[in-house]
């Protein structure tokens, strides 16, 4: 599990959050609601083979993992992206490096629960 903790790195979240607490919590929250859905999406997108939507879910959730330091996740994401907007022409690719992204992207949800239990308690 060290591989998947390496891929969050808060750094950047701690810093603009200046001591608050409450905006950490805040941060995570909006975080862990969006994700799951954008998730879903990709997957649903990639099961249709509906590769602009796809496409689309993996580039609104980009920014928000590198916010979080997920740089490995992030740049899975961009080529999710890439590979979706070119029209999936290896489709197993695609499928293949979304579900590895998505195992990463569930472990940092899990550790990112954990932060805000602590932060919120």
């Amino acid at each position: 599990m060290a591989e998947n903790q390496a891929d969050l790195d808060l750094t950047f979240l701690y810093e603009i959050a200046d001591g608050s607490d409450e905006f950490i919590v805040e941060s995570i929250d909006m975080f862990l609601q969006q994700t799951p859905m954008l998730i879903t999406e990709i997957g649903s997108a990639i099961s249709s083979q509906n590769w602009a939507a796809a496409g689309a879910a993996a580039h609104k959730l980009k920014p928000n993992l590198g916010f979080f330091g997920m740089h490995t996740t992030q740049g899975m994401m961009q080529d999710i992206e890439h590979i979706a907007k070119n029209g999936a022409p290896e489709p197993q690719v695609l499928k293949d490096k979304f579900d590895n992204a998505k195992v990463l992207i569930e472990a940092n949800l899990a550790e990112l629960e954990k932060i805000r239990a602590e932060k919120g308690a």
